[in-house]
């Protein structure tokens, strides 16, 4: 087996961050903010559809829901600077990038989602001071599982994807079929979930990014 380069990259969301505890924190804040019962949080965690849910379509259903004043624009612009202050990172995600960078692997973060909100997330939530480059799609133009945003990552790691390395991630197919087409080994994230047999599994499934980490680490070439 030819001999990887140390390069890991790794998506954000549910990955390195927490963004369900973070939106389960803003929307108990939403609550409090406007008065309403703090079960509703949990009807607006369902509403989220784990992020997937369009926000100018969740804020319209929270809108009505509650019958609020402020528009869907003020509703999502408010979230949008807020939230992502109050994602934290993963349980043991910042340990472990500082375990892969102390044995010498340069580390990069692969995400899809908004330049500001994201750039808020990895900032706030420690992830910046733990990686030696990021590639958001909104600021570069293109999207995972396109190879070009892993290509980005990895310069600006200073780094090709030429000898490969790994890419660890929840999603099916943004992060483990991106990261397969981009020549890299790859970690599923599961959550809990089953990985479907129809689809070409990824070459570990972990339950965190902090197993993913010493699975890293042991693997040979490390």
């Amino acid at each position: 087996m030819s001999r990887l380069q140390r390069l890991a990259l790794f998506d954000l969301d549910n990955t390195l961050v927490d963004r369900v505890s973070g939106f389960r924190l803003w929307a108990l804040e939403f609550c409090r903010t406007h008065g309403l019962e703090p079960a509703e949080a949990e009807w607006m965690v369902e509403a989220d559809g784990d992020g997937l849910v369009p926000k100018e379509t969740f804020f319209a259903q929270v809108r009505e829901r509650f019958s609020l004043a402020d528009s869907v624009e003020e509703l999502w612009a408010r979230y949008r600077r807020r939230h992502s202050a109050l994602i934290p990172a993963c349980r043991g995600a910042l340990a472990g990038l500082a375990q892969l960078r102390h044995a010498g692997w340069k580390v990069g973060l692969v995400t899809n989602g908004f330049a500001d909100v994201q750039l808020r997330t990895i900032i706030s939530s420690g992830v910046a001071e733990h990686v030696d480059g990021w590639a958001i799609s909104e600021a570069e133009g293109v999207r995972k599982p396109e190879r070009q945003l892993f290509e980005i990552a990895a310069e600006r790691c200073g780094m090709t994807l030429a000898a490969g390395g790994w890419m660890v991630g929840d999603s099916r197919v943004a992060d483990i079929g991106g990261g397969q087409a981009a020549g890299l080994r790859t970690a599923w994230i599961d959550r809990g979930r089953l990985w479907p047999d129809e689809v070409g599994k990824p070459d570990h499934i972990v339950a965190d990014a902090a197993e993913a980490v010493a699975l890293i680490l042991a693997q040979l070439p490390a």
